[in-house]
C-alpha cells in the first residue's frame, strides 16, 4: 500500500474509534439475541439451515406446546440464534408477511439488561411501539420483552433474559432430534444490512441516531459503490460498544436496475438484505458449506491478479482463496476475508455474508467493485438488471 493509502486508512480508523466513543449507549445493547425469519415451511427451512449452514436445533414451539397459531424452530451455532416461524392461519399477520415478502427477516432481537427501560427510552425518543413490555414465565424463570418498529415491516425486540435459565424462552421446549450435522464454524452476527427505498436512507439513519443512540460509522456514496451500470449509497450505523452494526442501503441513479431496486421489487418494500456471520476459519467454513450445497457468488478471475499488491502479506494461501471465491481487503488494523452467498430462497432477496476479521474493522471497500460485478452477472442471468 502507498504512503497516501496508509494515511487515509489511519485517518479512517481514528474516525472509527472516535465514533464508537461518541455514540450513545443508553439502552445499552449487549448483542444480537436472535433473528426471526417468517417462512413458508419452518420444518423444511430448519432442515436446510442445519444441513447447509451447520446449525443445531435447540428449541421448538408449536401445537405440542399449546401454540395453536404458529410453529417455531430455534437454531443455534455458537452465539448465533435463528428462529424460523410458520403460521397455521392463512389470514394471520404472519401469513400476510410471507405472501407479500416471501421468506424474510421479521425480527432483529437485541439483548438488553432492561427491556422495560429500553422500550420507554426509545418510545420517548420517537419510536413507534410494536410490543409493550411483556413478561413470560415458566419453571426456568422469566423473560421480559418489548419491541419497536424500524424500516419497512422489520421490527426490533428488546430481550431481557438475566432471570431466565431455560433453553430459549417460555413457550418453547428443548428439541429432541437425532439429526445433528456438524458445525461449519460460524461464531456470531457481525452486522445486518437493511435495504430501503430511494430517499429513505438518511431518514432511517436518523432514526437509529435519534431513537437508539447510534452513530454513523462510515458513509459510502455512489462513487464508492458503483459500476458502469448500477450504484448504491450506504450509511453504516453503530451502537456505542460496536457490537451492533446496521449498514443501511438505498439505490443510486444508474443506467440499469441496481441490486437494491431488484431487492425492493421482489421483497415488496424495505427489509433486511443480508446477514453477515463471522467465522475464525473462513477456508474451513466455506469448504464445508460448498460441500453441503450452499451457492456463492462467482468472483471474477481477474480479481485475484492484483490482490497481493493491494492487501500485502496474508496468512492464507491465495490459490486456495481463489479456488473458493473468498475476497480479501485490508485496513490499518489488519485484513478481512469475505464471501457472499447467492439468495437463499427463490426470490432474489435475503442472502448471507461470511466474514473473517483478522484485525480489520472496515467492510471490504476494496471488494465493492468485484462484488457489484458478481451481483450484476446474477441479475443478468435472472433478467432483472
Amino acid at each position: 500500500m502507498s504512503t497516501n493509502d496508509l494515511t487515509n486508512v489511519a485517518n479512517y480508523n481514528y474516525g472509527i474509534e472516535k465514533i464508537f466513543d461518541e455514540a450513545g449507549d443508553f439502552l445499552p445493547l449487549l448483542g444480537t439475541d436472535f433473528v426471526e425469519l417468517y417462512v413458508g415451511n419452518a420444518k423444511q427451512s430448519a432442515h436446510y439451515y442445519k444441513t447447509a449452514f451447520g446449525f443445531q436445533e435447540i428449541a421448538y414451539s408449536g401445537l405440542e406446546t399449546g401454540d395453536k397459531e404458529k410453529t417455531s424452530y430455534v437454531l443455534k451455532q455458537d452465539k448465533i440464534r435463528l428462529v424460523l416461524t410458520t403460521p397455521f392461519d392463512p389470514e394471520s399477520e404472519i401469513s400476510h408477511h410471507i405472501r407479500l415478502h416471501g421468506d424474510g427477516v421479521k425480527v432483529i432481537a437485541l439483548w438488553v439488561d432492561d427491556a422495560r427501560s429500553a422500550y420507554e427510552e426509545t418510545i420517548k425518543r420517537g419510536a413507534k411501539s410494536y410490543l409493550e413490555p411483556t413478561v413470560l414465565t415458566d419453571k426456568d424463570g422469566e423473560i421480559v420483552k418489548s419491541g419497536i418498529h424500524t424500516y419497512g415491516d422489520t421490527v426490533h425486540l428488546f430481550i431481557e433474559r438475566k432471570n431466565y435459565k431455560g433453553v430459549f424462552m417460555p413457550g418453547f421446549i428443548p428439541s429432541i432430534n437425532d439429526y445433528k450435522p456438524t458445525t461449519t464454524g460460524l461464531k456470531y452476527i457481525d452486522h445486518m444490512v437493511g435495504n430501503v427505498e430511494l430517499g429513505e436512507m438518511n431518514e432511517v439513519a436518523k432514526f437509529y441516531a435519534d431513537v437508539m443512540g447510534f452513530a454513523n460509522l462510515i458513509t459510502f456514496d455512489d462513487k464508492d459503490i458503483s459500476t458502469q451500470f448500477t450504484a448504491l449509497m450506504s450509511k453504516v450505523m453503530t451502537n456505542g460498544n460496536g457490537r451492533i452494526k446496521f449498514p443501511i442501503n438505498e439505490p443510486a441513479h444508474g443506467l440499469k436496475k441496481s441490486q437494491i431496486e431488484e431487492y425492493i421489487d421482489f421483497y415488496k418494500g424495505s427489509g433486511c438484505q443480508h446477514i453477515a456471520v463471522a467465522t475464525d476459519d473462513i477456508v474451513f467454513t466455506i469448504s464445508e458449506m460448498r460441500k453441503r450445497g450452499v451457492e456463492f457468488l462467482h468472483v471474477p478471475g481477474t480479481y485475484y491478479d492484483n490482490v497481493q499488491a493491494r492487501v500485502g502479506e496474508i496468512s492464507e494461501d491465495l490459490a486456495i482463496l481463489k479456488s473458493l471465491g473468498i475476497m480479501v481487503d485490508r485496513d490499518e488494523d489488519g485484513y478481512l476475508l469475505q464471501i457472499f452467498t447467492k439468495p437463499v430462497e427463490d426470490r432474489p432477496t435475503l442472502f448471507f455474508e461470511i466474514i473473517q476479521r483478522k484485525g480489520a474493522k472496515s467492510f471490504g471497500k476494496g471488494n465493492f467493485q468485484a462484488l457489484f460485478e458478481s451481483i450484476e452477472a446474477e441479475q443478468e442471468r435472472r433478467g432483472t438488471l
